[in-house]
């Protein structure tokens, strides 16, 4: 987990420098980052749109491009002095809202295919991906570090726009998604209880 963990910091560092002058940009122009993860939600919505209407691959273009406003709201808040606990609920919740209709197209999609079973599956992958969330916001409100797992939200934007790209890797995309945010809300679970019990506050 701590490979995983120190890959994704890794490719986080780098991508905020590739960002860097776009941040500052943003900065000059007096843009917040509020206004950029709105703007990151209404892509995902247009993204979502896109995989209603079997544009696939221009659904991953738009989805990418969306992903990538979730790495610049968080540095834009950094490098401005804005960073504020409206920011991140506003965010984490937009976040919720950007996967579930991307998640809501492509079951749409499965399901004008005829393909009911993947569509069926694509509730349970967002289930998942909701449960991966929860359970980090609930060990953070009681005061724990809650990182860990192979899941996270950048690997599921990874797979899905991956899915959008390939249209013939989709089924699997999803089906890899239902297993490793299933195994990541474990993992999450576990390491919560682990804390807890290393403090003596899980009540055993």
């Amino acid at each position: 987990m701590k490979l995983v963990e120190s890959v994704r910091e890794s490719i986080g560092v780098a991508m905020r420098r590739l960002f860097g002058p776009l941040t500052r940009g943003l900065q000059r122009l007096r843009v917040t980052p509020n206004q950029v993860t709105v703007a990151g939600t209404l892509l995902n919505v247009v993204a979502a749109g896109l995989v209603f209407a079997d544009r696939l691959v221009a659904a991953g273009i738009v989805f990418l491009v969306a992903g990538c406003f979730d790495l610049i709201d968080g540095a834009l808040a950094r490098q401005s002095g804005l960073v504020t606990p409206f920011g991140a609920f506003l965010d984490s919740t937009l976040d919720r809202v950007s996967e579930g209709v991307m998640l809501a197209g492509i079951a749409y999609y499965f399901a004008e295919a005829g393909q009911s079973w993947n569509a069926a599956l694509v509730v349970v992958a967002l289930l998942g991906s909701l449960l991966v969330s929860y359970t980090r916001a609930r060990a953070e409100g009681l005061g724990l570090e809650c990182k860990v797992g192979v899941m996270s939200r950048p690997e599921r934007i990874v797979f899905i726009a991956l899915g959008l790209f390939f249209s013939v890797l989709l089924p699997y995309v999803i089906y890899i998604l239902v297993v490793l945010t299933l195994v990541t809300v474990v993992q999450r679970v576990v390491h919560t209880y682990r804390q807890l019990r290393g403090s003596g506050a899980d009540g055993a």
